[in-house]
Order: structure tokens, then C-alpha cells, then sequence
């Protein structure tokens, strides 16, 4: 586990870094997690790559996770920032068993996995605009995310965006969805993991009134009309 130590030696945390690089290897296949297991790869392309959004997320803030999976960005922010509280949506419970594995493994306090799906979650009064912050990675183009997030944030909040090279056309593609649910683009940063992991970027959207209450709509509706 060199490797790991030497990559993320400005953590905090890196020997539960390790914990959870050999529970996620483990578990990979069984909870169908993904095919990058190698050091490196998980390194760079989850820890890292996770950790690019810390510095958005305010101290002692509420953060909601929608399609948890593997627990990106979710766990890795929750091994360096402690003070985060995390809320987790995922729709598999296969994966959810798996989430609240990590869980335990870490002692993560503040940390509550929720099966379900987010579209029709954000209607559950006890989760709609009840949160600080709002993220997801790998999870669909931004002008579907947006419905997704949107609706769990307290107004002013932000929804954290972890986006790949083709960031600006999303953004493009994003702006009737961005009007619709009353958000703006607030912030950009783009960054580079290096060797051939490509350009990335996270975009920072800030809700700005209360969302109409129609949204987010039916997953049918999303799939068949998205914003």
C-alpha cells in the first residue's frame, strides 16, 4: 500500500484510506461495484478525484449523496472532513449493504444510507429542501442532475457536480433546467488528474428560490422530457 500513502500524503487519514481501499477491492465484485480495482486507478480516479470538492463544502454542513454506488465522493470527504453530515441515496440495496459496511468499518457517525430513488425522495417533506449541499458523480448529464439535486437544497444551497472533460456542452444543455428550477452556475474548477486520467471539473450550481413543486418530475418524465 505504498502507493497509496505516497499519493495521498497531504490526507489526514490515510491509513483509513487503506482500510477502505482493501473493503472496496474485496466487495467489488460481489455488490458490482466496478471493474477499477488497481491501486493507482482507485487512487487517482476515486480517492483523488473525490477530494477535488472539499473545499466547497462549508463546516458542519448537511451534504446529500444521490447514486452513492462504490461511495463517491461520499467516503473519501467523509474520511478527511468528519465534521461533513452525510446523507446517502441509493437505489440498489445490494449497495446500500455494502455502504453501511463502510460505515461500520470507518465508525462513521453522521452517515445514513437511504434506499431509494432520489426522484421520488425529493418529495419526502422531512428530506426536501433540507440540505446545505447536494452531490453526485457519474451520475447523469447535468440537465437531468439538476431536477435531481436541486429540489433537496435549502435556498442558497449548492449542488456539487463532479463532470468530465465535456463539462461545457453540459452546462450549455443545462441552462432551461437551470431556469426552470430557479439555480445558477456559481462556480467552475477545472483540473487535470494527470497522466492519461484526463481533465475534469467540478461545477458548483446554487439554488436561488424554492423549487415548484412538480419537481423533480417522474423518472419516466425525466427519461422521456428532460429539461
Amino acid at each position: 500500500m505504498e502507493l497509496i500513502y505516497k499519493l495521498l500524503d497531504n490526507c489526514k487519514n490515510v491509513d483509513n484510506f487503506v482500510e477502505f481501499f482493501r473493503f472496496f477491492v474485496d466487495s467489488a465484485k460481489q455488490f458490482n461495484l466496478t471493474s477499477i480495482t488497481d491501486e493507482k486507478d482507485v487512487c487517482v480516479k476515486h480517492f483523488l478525484d473525490s477530494l477535488q470538492g472539499e473545499q466547497f463544502f462549508d463546516k458542519d454542513s448537511t451534504v446529500l449523496e444521490i447514486g452513492s454506488g462504490g461511495g463517491f465522493p461520499s467516503v473519501p470527504l467523509k474520511i478527511e472532513r468528519s465534521d461533513l453530515k452525510f446523507t446517502l441515496i441509493e437505489a440498489t440495496q445490494k449497495k446500500c449493504n455494502y455502504l453501511n459496511q463502510v460505515k461500520s468499518l470507518l465508525s462513521f457517525n453522521d452517515f445514513t444510507v437511504i434506499n431509494g430513488r432520489c426522484e421520488e425522495l425529493a418529495h419526502d417533506q422531512n428530506l426536501r429542501a433540507s440540505f446545505d449541499f447536494a452531490c453526485a458523480r457519474a451520475v447523469a448529464s447535468l440537465n437531468v442532475l439538476v431536477e435531481y439535486l436541486i429540489p433537496f437544497l435549502k435556498v442558497g444551497g449548492k449542488a456539487i457536480c463532479y463532470k468530465g472533460s465535456n463539462y461545457l456542452a453540459e452546462i450549455e444543455n443545462a441552462q432551461n433546467a437551470l431556469l426552470k428550477l430557479d439555480a445558477k452556475v456559481s462556480f467552475i474548477k477545472e483540473y487535470d488528474l494527470g497522466e492519461d486520467y484526463g481533465k475534469h471539473a467540478i461545477v458548483v450550481i446554487e439554488k436561488l428560490k424554492d423549487t415548484k413543486s412538480i419537481y423533480p418530475r417522474h423518472q419516466s418524465k425525466i427519461g422521456k422530457s428532460p429539461l
